[in-house]
């Protein structure tokens, strides 16, 4: 493992300003350059993710690669896992689950269709089954590269492509499809002709668990299918939530509180 490497706000906000116009691949890259075998590209095995894999791939062919299994994914991502993992044979693919003894503990509490009850148990389901197992994870790392776009949901829309994260202990967050449109990242899949999950073609725009992801009706919103039964609620599962900075206080205390 190579030695660690850091930054504080200003020195990140200055290679923000600077990468902010580069493409994605150039930001990739200087991630793979900087962090060596301290940074993961960590994907759903969504199209976002799956276009930064791809472009990580092709750099360094043993890219480390995090993706969280619930245990309630639906069965085309499982074996859509195993088509990724063939293409790319290289990368270093770890699949996180989350705690046996902390699921059964949720379950028993509240019930397995706890996320229906509400937000906030809803909210502490994620927490337990996908949160948790990846933060484990990111506690041996110093970046983690995502496939978050600007103009997918409200929460996302001021991200930089290079941030701390500073609610996962102030390691590197890097965004490179920030600035990117939906259409631009369906453009790159079909031109390098990059794996794409199944259910897209069944009409999911976002792929989550399988009883908390439906697919969208025609105009509706591309995170519409995740958890559509809740009213005013951030389409959001923790991961990326800005908890450190205020943003959605009852999500944050929803998670926070559910730890204690």
């Amino acid at each position: 493992m190579s030695q660690t490497v850091s930054f504080d706000d200003l020195e990140i906000g200055e290679i923000a300003i600077d990468l902010d116009d580069r493409e994605p691949q150039e930001v990739i890259a200087w991630a793979l350059d900087t962090f060596a075998d301290r940074v993961a590209v960590v994907t759903a095995l969504q199209a976002e993710g799956m276009a930064i894999l791809d472009m990580a791939a092709r750099q360094r062919p043993d890219v480390s690669v995090l993706t969280v299994d619930t245990l309630r994914l639906p069965a085309a991502t499982y074996d859509f896992i195993d088509e990724v993992r063939a293409r790319y044979p290289d990368a270093r693919f770890e699949v996180l689950r989350p705690d046996a003894g902390e699921v059964a503990e949720m379950e028993q509490r509240h019930g397995p269709e706890l996320f229906r009850e509400s937000v906030p148990l809803r909210l502490h389901c994620c927490q337990v089954r996908k949160v948790r197992p990846l933060v484990r994870a990111l506690e041996g790392l110093d970046c983690w590269i995502t496939g978050l776009r600007r103009d997918q949901w409200a929460s996302r829309a001021a991200i930089r492509k290079v941030e701390l994260d500073h609610d996962h202990s102030g390691i590197v967050k890097l965004n490179p499809l920030a600035d990117w449109t939906k259409a631009e990242v369906w453009e790159y899949l079909e031109a390098h002709d990059v794996p794409i999950h199944p259910l897209y073609s069944r009409g999911y725009t976002s792929i989550g668990c399988d009883p908390c992801t439906r697919p969208v009706e025609p105009g509706e919103d591309e995170r519409a299918g995740r958890w559509w039964w809740e009213t005013n609620a951030p389409k959001e599962c923790g991961i990326h939530c800005p908890i450190e900075t205020g943003g959605f206080e009852h999500e944050a205390h929803a998670i926070l509180g559910s730890s204690h």
